[in-house]
């Protein structure tokens, strides 16, 4: 090792001696591989290819703008996590830092909100599998479904094609970092490629112009207090369920190189990407459509037909198995950034059984206890939700956590920032003067949009029959009793067992209270 790495070395894990924690995790990852742990957690193929058919349907060709809009949003809060990245490089980026910049008790509740809507996530975007494989190869629908039009049938293959992904994602995340790494930098590659690939595709067979973003595609508004605004901000959802996790690359932070550099630029890198490669694709199918009011662009797997319609069967599955790859390695990642923050917050002793979650194998230097159970409860998750209609609803609700989850971190920052109390740290990612009203907007952008997504609609959380009222309130009711139940447990047990595990304290640091910072 040269006397710069050994330098860089000693730096990095000086970041992590400050949170009282003794370096465990082994450094193995490159600026590429954070990078490719970000854009394979947004991952633009498994979101658009995913949700284009929510978005049209919901809003008409108008609904585009809401990927721009959210990318701008999502710009302010990214902004702010790259000055965090820089100043605390730690695994689990969420938790540990809002425990430097607010209470332990805050902390707990944004890792727990993100812990609990990572786990639904995983399974959210394996069940994404359902939506393509069986379009390339009908023996991939082993459940029988003669009519095409079965969803319980549908929703079971589903299960089992998840199930299978998710098990696929457990070992590998049990078995090495840099194993996990490459397979998932692999597929970032042929995913870009495969991006680039489908935009010149779409671009030469075009029908209209671009002016068809401004058609509303005739979408009822009647009954709507807002009009056609109302229905852009159910169509939104199809952009905002797809620009998050940006926040991943800083998650590694611990098994990175020079992390305070290498973070905030994956980050951004990450987002930028995204939003352009997201955005062509988006427009070029919009206008190489070969009729847009046909229904089956906006039913369930919608961009998915479109592009079979414009390539043809041969072309339209060369690019179906690049989404089915990145639907692979975007599960990979969210697998992995769940498993960072359950190994933060159990090194802490805030899980139950911390001692065993943050557990590090000696042979593959991986927390092996937390990708099983991680893996475990997002399989259980898909077998008790398995009605389409409940797990639409549990899906849009992880997306609600996450956001809430983010503003638990972009509020305290804010109020850092009043109070003077923030410092970035010198010579890293630093907003300047910027920094206050970038943070105002994060703040203000986060608080709109969980609202938006968290408002009791019919046409999201209760679109088919039977109707409840608490379908159409789920997003209230859910993300609240997750949230209200865990802090009583946090509050009444967790809390009074919280210090950093032996195992992974610092020798001058007492291991029965807990290391933070208010």
């Amino acid at each position: 090792m040269s006397t710069d790495n050994k330098d860089a070395t000693g730096t990095d894990n000086a970041d992590i001696d400050e949170f009282g924690y003794k370096p465990s995790l082994v450094r193995s990852l490159g600026s590429f591989h954070t990078f490719a742990a970000g854009i394979s957690y947004i991952s633009i193929l498994t979101g658009t290819f995913q949700l284009f058919y929510f978005g049209l349907g919901s809003g008409g060709p108008a609904y585009w703008w809401s990927w721009p809009l959210v990318f701008v949003g999502q710009l302010m809060v990214a902004l702010c996590f790259c000055e965090l990245a820089a100043r605390f490089p730690v695994a689990g980026s969420i938790y540990n830092w809002t425990k430097r910049l607010t209470s332990p008790h805050t902390a707990w509740l944004a890792g727990w909100t993100m812990l609990t809507a990572s786990i639904v996530s995983i399974a959210a975007v394996a069940l994404a599998l359902q939506a393509t494989l069986p379009e390339l190869w009908s023996g991939f629908q082993f459940i029988p479904d003669p009519t095409g039009e079965d969803t319980t049938a549908q929703a079971l293959n589903g299960v089992i094609l998840a199930t299978v992904l998710i098990l696929f994602t457990t070992a590998i995340n049990a078995f090495g970092t840099q194993l996990m790494a490459r397979i998932n930098s692999a597929g970032v590659f042929i995913e870009l490629i495969a991006a680039v690939l489908l935009i010149i595709l779409l671009a030469i067979n075009i029908v209209r112009g671009p002016q068809i973003v401004f058609d509303t595609g005739g979408v009822d508004t009647s009954g709507r207090p807002l009009g056609y605004a109302g229905a852009f901000l159910v169509a939104m959802f199809a952009s905002l369920y797809v620009m998050y996790g940006f926040d991943t690359a800083s998650s590694l932070a611990e098994e990175s190189h020079e992390p305070r550099k290498n973070a905030p630029k994956a980050i951004l890198r990450a987002l930028f990407f995204s939003f352009l490669l997201g955005g062509l694709i988006l427009l070029f199918a919009l206008m190489s459509a070969p009729d847009l009011s046909d229904p089956a662009f906006s039913s369930l797997g919608g961009l998915q037909n479109l592009i079979l319609a414009v390539l043809g069967p041969l072309g339209g599955s060369v690019i179906l198995v690049a989404v089915v790859i990145a639907v692979i390695v975007c599960a990979l990642a969210v697998h992995a950034a769940a498993i960072r923050l359950a190994f933060a917050m159990s090194r802490d002793n805030n899980l139950p059984a911390g001692s065993k979650l943050c557990t590090i194998s000696p042979r593959f230097g991986t927390p092996i206890v937390s990708s099983v159970v991680i893996g475990a409860l997002a399989i259980v998750l898909l077998l008790v939700t398995f009605s389409p209609q409940i797990y639409t609803v549990v899906t849009s609700i992880a997306i609600i956590m996450i956001y809430t989850a983010y503003l638990l971190v972009t509020v305290p920052l804010l109020i850092k920032r009043l109070r003077g109390d923030w410092e970035p740290r010198e010579g890293a990612f630093s907003l300047g003067r910027w920094g206050i009203p970038v943070n105002i907007l994060a703040v203000l952008w986060g608080g709109f949009m969980t609202i938006n997504l968290a408002w009791p609609r019919n046409e999201v959380y209760n679109a088919s029959e039977p109707f409840h009222w608490y379908l159409q309130w789920g997003g209230v009711l859910l993300p609240g009793i997750i949230l209200g139940a865990g802090f009583a447990y946090y509050w009444t047990v967790q809390r009074h067992k919280t210090g950093v595990v032996a195992e992974h304290a610092r020798a001058d640091v007492p291991t029965d209270t807990p290391v933070q910072e208010a």
